[in-house]
């Protein structure tokens, strides 16, 4: 067989994500925080772009809109994800004039009106107190451990002092302890290790009390000194923390040479000390979750609404497009205004194609977790991405991107959209499976229940679950035990015993 070489046509289909598809697929994943960086990028890059309110020509608001969809009546009817460089079939839903939206929260904490009139993170759901906000809780935030040591180590060194002791603060972490050796410090510093001794010893002295130390021991011990406990007996015991953690108090006893009321007044001395001093200071201040989504009652049905609090709204200037447009231009600059123009126009539509994919799949989960919102966890059903995803007519993909990084704030708290999704576990009589989170509700509650001087093995807990109809196996208690950050039935008892000794 000869070869040679020879021309052929073929004709073949492939799938290719346009830039513009990427984008509106990596805007469905982020969290409204992050589509507020990423809102502000295009701000700085698109001069066509303007955020609500940012100029005196944006169009005058018109009659306000709810932005809710009652479940009992099914969603709106939104189009799947945007794709392919076509006009999309709901072209005049995704046409919004955001000025013509009113939403019902300025602020992440505020109701959004159920029959109760309260919702979400812990408040009253009201507007706030009849003085008004209390303007000075929304002060700096609080004095680092750091600056706090510092302000102490300035009254009481100075000259070289004052430099040693600023760099084993350094060397202080949040929690209170020493991070580096003396030794390396007194190494860098070309200091004699007796000075950064002496340094650390002052360091010692500052509030709170057991700063600076270089372990669990040594803080409870300078604790001790500073409350006048720190006899021979006070310091055998911290020496031997094992045994107080392991429950071992018959060997403690003979340790400390003391009887159990001595043993059991040392034990209570030493619970009230505290292991990470530094934590009341702290570095950074603590960062509250922001939730995306409410969910609210509505009279026979469910209320669900995006947080627009957290949601810049943008406006394309037309008018600027058409003054400068009008101007004279050279071909380049006109091909960039028209890019501009189709990026600003695709990147508002994507926005609201993003809120309404939310919106449809949270209140596709609010509609097969009724039970949850009613009446609690223990009702929570198993469910999976693929059954969302099969009634809303989406990807599981989708499904995924949507609920990933996204919160929901209900009357019930403020709960991660992964958290509905859960495994199964069979009912022990036949009956419809119960969600994991329910099978985790019961073992809590089995064992902040249980009788101190009884503790429930996991082979008691799995029959008692068996009892509640749940088919469990012991390895999956366990699992779930631990999961939890509970202690095994032996931890529990040494942890009751100690308990009952103090």
């Amino acid at each position: 067989m000869s070869l040679a070489p020879r021309l052929d046509l073929r004709q073949s289909q492939s799938l290719v994500m346009t830039p513009q598809l990427q984008q509106a697929i990596k805007l469905l994943a982020l969290s409204n925080l992050e589509i507020e960086t990423f809102i502000a990028e295009e701000l700085d890059k698109n001069p066509l772009l303007e955020s609500q309110g940012g100029g005196d020509d944006a169009p005058e608001p018109s009659a306000p809109e709810p932005d809710f969809e009652p479940v009992r009546d099914g969603p709106a009817d939104a189009g799947e994800l945007i794709a392919g460089g076509g006009e999309a079939a709901g072209e005049a839903a995704l046409d919004v004039d955001f000025t013509a939206e009113t939403f019902h929260h300025d602020s992440p904490s505020d109701s959004i009106g159920g029959l109760d009139g309260s919702l979400g993170l812990g408040g009253t759901g009201g507007g706030g107190s009849e003085d008004g906000p209390d303007f000075d809780n929304f002060g700096s935030s609080a004095l680092s451990l750091a600056d706090h040591l510092m302000a102490q180590a300035g009254a009481s060194v100075d000259g070289a002092d004052l430099f040693i002791a600023a760099h084993l603060i350094d060397q202080i972490d949040e929690t209170g302890y020493l991070t580096a050796t003396l030794l390396d410090v007194a190494s860098r510093l070309n200091v004699p290790l007796a000075r950064v001794e002496a340094v650390l010893g002052t360091i010692h002295t500052f509030d709170p009390t057991g700063v600076g130390a270089r372990n669990l021991a040594e803080c409870l011990a300078l604790q001790a000194k500073e409350a006048d406990r720190y006899d021979p007996c006070m310091a055998r015991l911290i020496d031997n923390l094992e045994l107080v953690a392991r429950g071992d108090l018959a060997r403690l006893k003979r340790i400390c040479n003391v009887d159990d009321e001595d043993l059991a007044d040392m034990i209570r001395e030493l619970r009230n000390y505290d292991p990470k001093p530094g934590c009341r200071y702290g570095g950074e201040p603590t960062l509250a979750v922001t939730p995306d989504i409410f969910v609210a009652r509505r009279g026979s049905g469910w209320a669900v609404e995006i947080n627009s609090a957290t949601l810049p709204k943008l406006l394309v200037n037309r008018a600027y497009y058409a003054e400068v447009s009008a101007g004279p231009q050279d071909k380049a600059s006109k091909a960039w205004m028209s890019d501009m123009l189709a990026s600003a126009n695709w990147l508002v539509k994507a926005l609201d194609q993003r809120q309404r994919t939310i919106i449809k799949v949270a209140t596709e989960i609010v509609k097969q977790q009724e039970a949850f919102f009613l009446k609690g966890v223990a009702h929570l059903k198993p469910m999976t991405l693929r059954q969302v995803a099969d009634v809303i007519e989406m990807h599981e993909s989708t499904v995924s991107r949507v609920t990933s990084n996204k919160y929901l704030s209900c009357a019930r708290g403020l709960f991660e959209l992964k958290y509905f999704f859960t495994s199964a576990i069979q009912s022990s009589e036949g009956g419809d499976a119960v969600s994991a989170e329910a099978v985790k509700s019961a073992i809590r509650g089995l064992i902040q229940a249980e009788d101190p001087k009884k503790i429930l093995s996991d082979d008691t807990l799995v029959e008692l679950l068996n009892a509640k109809g749940f088919d469990i196996a012991r390895r999956t208690v366990a699992k779930y035990r631990e999961a939890m950050g509970i202690g095994s039935s032996v931890q529990r008892r040494r942890q009751k015993a100690l308990e009952g000794v103090g």
